[in-house]
């Protein structure tokens, strides 16, 4: 009998774009208008993402332009992005929002290189988590489901070897980060 690895594969793959998202959510000196993902503001006694309240666009490489909709969420938008302290200014003007992208200093890509070195081990933690949860599931396969005892161990190689990949494009992902943040 063969064992099912497509939910395991589904959650290692979560685990590899919940990386990504929170990789790109961080501002490495270079706009991106993902960087607002993770900000909310009050809009008409709710709590909404800036992108849902405002047309977001890339200005020139460290700006970005943010244009409410509605005029006088201005202020709140402003407010959310200061809020959020990530580390950006924001200048009004008639148009709506620019949000500026300081220049990295040395101090601050060393902090950025550890925030990233935090979040790799965070993710390395959840697959950690899924492997034990599988290897658990294989190992009560052993009691009368069909599986042989040849079985249980091609399972458990077969979970190593999609464990070591995830952690291989984990560690990828990283560096690429890494090479950015550091100007590479």
């Amino acid at each position: 009998m063969t064992y099912n690895f497509n939910s395991f594969k589904e959650d290692l793959q979560k685990v590899t774009e919940w990386l990504k998202k929170e990789y790109n959510a961080l501002h490495t000196g270079q706009a991106s208008p993902s960087v607002l993902d993770g900000i909310f503001v009050n809009s008409y006694g709710t709590k909404q993402p800036v992108k849902n309240v405002a047309s977001i666009s890339l200005e020139d490489p460290r700006t970005l332009r943010v244009v409410p909709w509605d005029k006088s969420q201005l202020k709140e938008i402003e407010n959310g992005i200061l809020l959020a302290d990530i580390g950006l200014s924001v200048a009004t003007d008639d148009a709506g929002l620019r949000v500026i992208f300081p220049q990295l200093t040395g101090e601050t890509r060393e902090k950025l290189v550890k925030v990233l070195k935090a979040k790799l081990e965070d993710a390395r933690v959840s697959v950690r988590k899924e492997r034990e949860a599988i290897m658990k599931d294989i190992e009560s396969k052993k009691d009368g489901s069909g599986f042989s005892e040849d079985d249980i161990k091609f399972a458990k190689a077969e979970a190593q070897k999609f464990v070591d990949e995830t952690n291989k494009s984990l560690e990828q992902i990283f560096s690429d980060k890494e090479a950015i943040v550091l100007g590479k």
